[in-house]
């Protein structure tokens, strides 16, 4: 059956906190994969959607019509979506015209599982909760809705409802939509349904209901809908990976960020996923078939990729101005953004530098040992094609035998051309020496007491055997593996402080004692 479903996305979703700071809360991921996808995907094929748009009204949008060409959405921008004047009500006031037919209601933050019904007759959803002060509830007669209790109304009431009707009598519902003095209600569908329920019978439906709308049943949904076999991603509050069907979709909010991306795209042509479609803020391709590197890497596989390698990692011959800027774009890269986030490190975890023992043994101040680095040297690097995120977790194995590379930088230190090759290769070598699925294990300890960081984690002998491996590659290529493994203590102390506690322990113990190893080799 054909009907129209409406979808309110235009509140700022303020009980989200700062889930909604850059998108808006139907696009908030579970399982890498946003809310509003679950709602679509749970109506037939050929249902029409009804989408009211407000807070990030171009991103829902956007998402919308790159993720599903061929569904048809009406689309309605609401205003005001916030203050005075605003709410639910005046957001289906302004749909009215559009669902003078029958139609379904569905809140942007509700997931449920078990058969909609069709908006052949009229019917509200509801879920037994044991705290029913967060919700309305349905006093439920013979299945049938005979009364609403607004939130706290009746603490004996379980019957929480949803945000999931059906519709049928749709012009009763829109009549009593309006007050006698023809203001708009600021309440939203269950106004409606209050009329409907005096002269229409309303039908209710138990479902197995998630309610994403506030953060801590937003953390409940996450922990539901998360899969064993699911991508081992960083998430980041202004950044995205969705990943529908066979698509996947890369949302930032930095428009630079994706227009950089999509540039690089094509420079990195045959090597990285070819973009079908994007907007301002996100890109879109097909999903590629293969394996995570960091899943089934041997000397074998390790030793296939090395040699294509030398056909990516194309080394530019650059004039004497060029260097200087590329020069200059290394050590902005290395030394500026290694103390911003050593900084961010202590911020975010309450911690200070100090002359510690790391694993037994005694390593300075870190301040001390960054001064220590030769910076003008590091920077002298290999000017050429690179990745400039360069771990196995971004790197598919394809039925082809053929490595295809995903989440490509946008940009090294601003330049699209060129990057330094010595950055892929410690990248590389900091992924053989942490695997990712180990630290997911929680293969690995790590503590912080006084002056003392203590840590350990476990390794794969193939990755061990693939780092020696990694060893012999850099020497026949003629590159400073001193320079490597610098770079390669660097990016684990740099990215301390955008994991959790107490990996970052780990991250940071192990970064600072590598460091100390090759500064006093």
């Amino acid at each position: 059956m054909s009907y129209r479903v409406i979808i309110p996305t235009a509140g700022i979703g303020s009980r989200l906190e700062n889930f909604t700071k850059y998108l808006n809360k139907s696009l908030i991921s579970l399982n890498h994969k946003p809310i509003i996808s679950y709602i679509i995907e749970m109506f037939p094929k050929n249902c029409e959607f009804v989408i009211p748009l407000g807070h990030k009204a171009s991103i829902v949008r956007d998402f919308l019509e790159i993720t599903y060409p061929n569904k048809k959405f009406i689309f309605i921008n609401i205003k005001p979506f916030k203050g005075n004047g605003s709410g639910l009500g005046l957001t289906l006031i302004k749909c009215k015209k559009y669902l003078q037919q029958p139609f379904v209601f569905i809140s942007c933050d509700t997931i449920v599982n078990g058969k909609i019904r069709p908006p052949n007759h009229n019917w509200m959803g509801y879920y037994r909760v044991n705290n029913n002060l967060e919700y309305r509830t349905l006093k439920i007669n013979r299945e049938n809705v005979t009364q609403i209790h607004e939130k706290k109304e009746n603490k004996y009431n379980q019957n929480a409802y949803i945000g999931l009707s059906g519709i049928k009598d749709y012009k009763i519902f829109w009549d009593s939509m309006k007050s006698n003095n023809k203001k708009v209600i600021v309440e939203g569908e269950s106004y409606g349904f209050k009329k409907l329920i005096k002269f229409k019978k309303v039908k209710s439906y138990p479902y197995k209901w998630f309610d994403t709308g506030n953060v801590k049943n937003l953390n409940i949904a996450k922990n539901h809908f998360k899969k064993n076999n699911a991508p081992n991603i960083l998430e980041k509050k202004e950044e995205a990976i969705w990943f529908v069907g066979d698509k996947v979709i890369k949302f930032s909010n930095d428009k630079k960020f994706i227009k950089n991306r999509i540039l690089r795209a094509k420079k990195l042509q045959g090597y990285v996923p070819i973009i079908q479609n994007f907007r301002e803020n996100m890109y879109l391709y097909n999903k590629i078939k293969g394996r995570v590197l960091s899943e089934i890497v041997n000397p074998e596989i390790f030793e296939m990729f090395v040699t294509q390698m030398k056909k990516f990692w194309i080394r530019n011959t650059l004039n004497k101005k060029k260097e200087l800027e590329f020069r200059s774009a290394c050590l902005s890269f290395y030394k500026v953004k290694t103390y911003d986030r050593v900084k961010l490190f202590y911020k975010n975890f309450d911690l200070q530098d100090n002359n510690t023992k790391i694993n037994g043994n005694s390593v300075p101040l870190l301040s001390k040992l960054l001064s220590n680095i030769d910076w003008i040297w590091l920077s002298k690097g290999i000017p050429g094609r690179y990745h400039g995120d360069f771990h196995f977790e971004n790197i598919l194995f394809n039925e082809q035998n053929k490595f295809v590379f995903l989440d490509w930088r946008q940009d090294f230190a601003g330049d699209l051309e060129v990057g330094d090759i010595n950055y892929d290769l410690a990248k590389l070598m900091h992924g053989l020496i942490i695997n990712h699925g180990l630290i997911v294990s929680n293969k690995y300890r790590a503590s912080w007491i006084g002056n003392e960081i203590n840590f350990s984690f476990s390794r794969k002998r193939n990755l061990i055997k693939c780092e020696s491996m990694l060893f012999d590659f850099i020497k026949i290529m003629g590159y400073d593996i001193k320079k490597i493994k610098i770079l390669t203590s660097l990016i684990f102390l740099n990215i301390a402080s955008l994991h959790h506690f107490p990996y970052s322990l780990l991250l940071y113990g192990l970064g600072k004692k590598m460091l100390y190893e090759e500064l006093n080799s």
